[in-house]
């Protein structure tokens, strides 16, 4: 199986938080970058050979799409590859974005699964993170969306946020929880430089809180979701049985995915490439058929490097059959195992090597200890 990620790089507002790829002002371009993805993907139907399992529109502001042109996209993709048909469709929307008109052409066009920025339940934060909607938005947009028969449905979360007390923490999770929502992604704030973020936080307007801070906030929320039917099946992602984000689980199992738009990244198991991060440049190179991507071949420890980055942060573990594909552990590797174990930061099954709860607490660290120069 394998899936396809669409950067739409498209936003209302600048969120200070933010550094993904993104525009506010793209009217000019608008048309002709919707008819570069089109022809992108026309371009590579032949890079993936398998049935596609999942479509997702991420970005930016997916939501932000007309019915014509999300319509359009999902066309050229279903013309041209082979859909599963149990093809997870996951659109990323914001809430002012919701709307009776809008959730009618998504459910039409096949989009089965909601991706929702909440973000916060505290008024104060979602000013400052510039965000387009208020409180009561966030609230009546989960519900409509329930309402009209949306049956699958994530709301994103950010935790360690200036101010945020362990108790507001939990209010937020209990708000959350009282959505009767499948599926949470809480995320960690982290400063990226060129954000308005990074500019308050230089300037002493805003103070994000300690490691310990951020730390008690993770371990309450583990607690939390999981008295309330969430299991954490990769660090930040956390979903009731049998509605884990298939598209995402395909990058931590190393899956085959296809990403097109400005700023996409794709995998083939053996090598990577990304398109590059300008909407100009992209949607005039790729009309012309001039280079818009750069790639890098994968060596053996870059594989491996990655299997124990991507793997040590699910419950799925790092695959023996996929490691001992590459090469076998060392002695000083084995030593390592051995030092987690009896930690209690990791456990050996037949097929897998698995952080435990404590140890996806330090799941970036504990990889980097097997990477291989």
């Amino acid at each position: 199986m394998a899936g396809i990620y669409i950067h739409i790089p498209f936003c209302r507002k600048r969120c200070s938080y933010c550094d993904f790829h993104f525009s506010t002002t793209f009217s000019n371009y608008r048309e002709e970058l919707i008819s570069a993805i089109n022809r992108e993907i026309e371009l590579r139907k032949y890079e993936l050979k398998e049935s596609i399992e999942t479509i997702y529109f991420g970005g930016g502001t997916p939501s932000l799409l007309t019915e014509e042109e999300l319509s359009s996209i999902l066309e050229t993709i279903r013309n041209l590859f082979p859909i599963n048909q149990e093809v997870e469709i996951t659109l990323e929307v914001n809430p002012e974005d919701v709307n009776l008109e809008t959730i009618t052409y998504w459910k039409i066009l096949g989009v089965n699964r909601i991706s929702i920025g909440l973000q916060s339940f505290k008024e104060s934060d979602l000013k400052w993170m510039n965000r387009a909607h208020d409180l009561e938005q966030g609230f009546e947009a989960v519900n409509l969306l329930k309402k009209q028969g949306f049956e699958n449905i994530s709301v994103d979360l950010i935790y360690g946020l200036p101010g945020l007390t362990l108790l507001e923490w939990e209010q937020h999770l209990k708000q959350v929880i009282a959505l009767n929502i499948q599926h949470i992604s809480a995320y960690c704030l982290t400063v990226e430089k060129r954000t308005a973020l990074n500019h308050f936080v230089k300037t002493g307007k805003l103070k994000t809180p300690s490691e310990d801070i951020q730390s008690e906030q993770f371990n309450l929320m583990l607690r939390v979701l999981n008295q309330n039917g969430f299991f954490q099946y990769e660090i930040s992602n956390f979903a009731k049985p049998v509605y884990e984000s298939k598209h995402n689980s395909s990058y931590w199992q190393n899956k085959p995915y296809l990403g097109v738009g400005p700023s996409a990244h794709s995998f083939d198991g053996k090598t990577r490439r990304w398109n590059i991060s300008n909407n100009t440049n992209y949607y005039k190179n790729v009309g012309t058929n001039e280079s818009w991507f750069e790639m890098e071949i994968l060596s053996k420890n870059d594989q491996w490097n990655e299997l124990f980055l991507t793997g040590l942060r699910t419950i799925f573990g790092v695959s023996k059959t996929s490691l001992s594909e590459l090469g076998k552990l060392s002695s000083s590797e084995i030593k390592t195992m051995g030092s987690l174990k009896e930690q209690g930061e990791l456990v050996e099954t037949e097929n897998a090597y698995i952080l435990t709860e404590k140890g996806r607490l330090k799941a970036d660290g504990i990889a980097a200890s097997f990477f291989r120069i």
